[in-house]
């Protein structure tokens, strides 16, 4: 399946993080949390190259450790809070081709604040991409009790519907049509879209359906949390 196809992985971890101090490398588990996507990136078998994005040293020094490669460190202005992970990801390509040599035919983005994702996920996400050949492939996730029917607003004080009708007391089971939300864990491009600087959202941008199980977006101090109980829980 991935033979004669170069895929490059791209790990962004910057080292300012306003939610969690030093999020991509806090311990989670007794590991950084960019353990695990370096971990589960190499054993899936998949790319060419794992490389780890970042303008930060002792991010380097770690994700090193742990297998990656970090030829080079990101600008930083490339690693701001308001920087576009679209412009991080181009430059990280870029750079990579002409250091390495080599033509990627597609990039695969891992956000590493996703600690539960598995190698078959990313697996499954390349082959996916490959057999497609979609603009790109991305990984979501069934929203339940956060389906888009649910979704209030207030207008002086009032509850409203904040975009589609709510039908009352219909069950979270009969909800239609079903909603599913980005799930930041896995982005996978082609790489003439991505030399357009595009990510996602074409009509030709297909999705991954990962389950909640295998899900946790890790952005503060109780998603820590949550996601070592998860861990725990299913020994992970």
């Amino acid at each position: 399946m991935f033979k004669g196809k170069n895929i490059l992985c791209i790990i962004l971890a910057r080292g300012g993080s306003k939610g969690v101090k030093n999020k991509n490398i806090k311990t989670l588990n007794n590991y950084p949390l960019i353990y695990y996507t370096i971990r589960e990136a190499k054993k899936s078998k998949v790319f060419s190259k794992i490389i780890v994005s970042t303008e930060d040293k002792k991010i380097k020094k770690i994700a090193q450790k742990y297998g990656a490669e970090v030829p080079f460190l990101r600008p930083k202005n490339l690693a701001k809070d308001s920087s576009r992970a679209i412009d991080a990801i181009y430059y990280t390509f870029k750079k990579s081709e002409k250091i390495y040599g080599q033509r990627f035919d597609y990039i695969i983005e891992l956000m590493c604040t996703n600690p539960l994702k598995k190698a078959k996920h990313i697996k499954d996400v390349a082959i996916k991409q490959i057999l497609t050949n979609a603009d790109s492939v991305i990984a979501v996730t069934k929203l339940e009790d956060h389906h888009p029917i649910r979704i209030k607003k207030i207008v002086r004080g009032k509850i409203k519907d904040f975009c589609l009708k709510e039908i009352p007391e219909t069950n979270r089971q009969d909800l239609k049509p079903d909603a599913y939300i980005r799930c930041g864990s896995i982005y996978s491009m082609r790489r003439d879209m991505l030399l357009k600087k595009v990510r996602y959202g074409t009509i030709n941008s297909l999705a991954y359906i990962m389950s909640d199980r295998d899900v946790v977006n890790i952005d503060t101090k109780r998603d820590f949390e949550f996601a070592e109980f998860l861990m725990n829980k299913n020994e992970i």
